[in-house]
């Protein structure tokens, strides 16, 4: 396909705030506009309008979708492509599935790019109404394998196209640093259950035992700030962690480049951004194995695995890494190679594959 004969409707959040998949959406259309794309955002998370709505319970939601429909319905009019940002719950079902039936009676391609590490579990629940969506959309791409099994098992077939990272932003700060007597972690998950923080202190707490000196950054923000606040007060390590709120991208970038090493203790998960831009700016990871993360790294050569709700094997691994410098070495090595793969040179002609099929190949059938 000729990128720059394209004229694409992106349907997808925004920052703020910086989740995962607005930045995604946000880095897709820079690039894609970079390639000479005329693209058009319909904006899911758009800020309300009036203001005041947005304190209004019950009000909020029609406040952002009759907005959000008008504006989809003029953008899949003027496309030639469609491409919706799809994850799972009401987020399917207000946004990603009025985007595919609007697009199919506007008469215009449609790609449904989903994410989520909750797929199996929504689609379980909710796949008979999410079948009959896909099958008015000409392409799911989706960008993990892990996704892509757990698509297939519900009888939806698709198509990796790979999360992108911006190695020009996250980069490695230079010479390998050692952890020494006072090494810097992070966490850089929102802060919600399914993303294990509270796992995270806990597993702090133990590193503290053989490093004293040693402080914790949490990036992000969410329903659970408090009550980590208070979990970090209860353990004693409060002096030791820093909750920094979110951070854009350019603010996450250079907290990296500070960074021994990143933990993440998520519960339920797919292709997380935070662990590509971790090994992208050479910080060493030590990480759950739920989802799909075990497709994005391989234990003991890009990343440390451990199982979920588990603070000490996730305390364990941490300390293994800070006292091993040749381990240390073969995480960053191994992760620093691995995650080329994700850049946009890469990923740009899977992309483009899967837009040019999606125009011109029959739609799937799904059963």
């Amino acid at each position: 396909m000729n990128f720059s004969e394209l004229r694409l409707l992106l349907v997808g959040p925004l920052p703020p705030p910086a989740g995962g998949m607005a930045n995604q959406t946000r880095q897709l259309a820079e690039l894609l506009r970079g390639e000479g794309v005329q693209v058009e955002v319909a904006q899911v998370n758009a800020p309300y309008r009036p203001a005041w709505a947005g304190r209004i319970k019950g009000m909020r939601a029609l406040f952002r979708l009759v907005p959000y429909l008008f504006a989809l319905w003029r953008g899949c009019g003027r496309a030639g492509l469609v491409h919706v940002m799809a994850n799972s719950g009401w987020s399917w079902h207000l946004f990603a599935a009025p985007a595919v039936w609007m697009a199919r009676l506007r008469g215009t391609p449609v790609v449904v790019n989903y994410r989520g590490g909750e797929a199996d579990a929504f689609l379980a629940r909710a796949g008979k109404w999410v079948r009959p969506t896909m099958r008015r959309a000409d392409a799911l791409i989706l960008p993990s394998g892990f996704l892509l099994e757990v698509f297939a098992r519900h009888g939806m077939p698709g198509r990796i196209v790979p999360n992108i990272v911006d190695l020009d932003r996250f980069r490695p700060a230079g010479a390998l640093p050692g952890a020494g007597d006072a090494p810097h972690l992070i966490v850089a998950r929102n802060l919600e259950r399914i993303y294990g923080n509270d796992t995270v202190l806990h597993a702090f707490a133990r590193i503290l035992e053989h490093f004293p000196g040693a402080r914790l950054s949490v990036a992000g923000s969410g329903p659970e700030a408090a009550a980590l606040a208070a979990l970090a007060r209860e353990l004693g390590i409060a002096g030791r962690v820093r909750f920094t709120g979110r951070l854009d991208r350019d603010q996450m970038a250079a907290l990296y480049r500070e960074a021994h090493l990143m933990l993440n203790a998520s519960r339920v998960d797919n292709m997380p951004n935070a662990i590509l831009e971790a090994l992208a700016s050479g910080v060493p990871v030590v990480s759950t194995g739920v989802g799909g993360i075990p497709h994005m790294v391989r234990d003991g050569h890009t990343a440390m695995l451990v199982p979920p709700d588990d603070a000490p094997a996730l305390a364990a691994a941490a300390l293994a890494v800070l006292r091993d410098d040749v381990l240390r070495g073969r995480l960053v090595a191994g992760g620093l190679a691995d995650v080329r793969r994700y850049r946009w040179e890469s990923v740009r002609a899977e992309l483009a594959a899967a837009y040019d099929d999606a125009t011109r190949a029959e739609r799937p059938q799904v059963t």
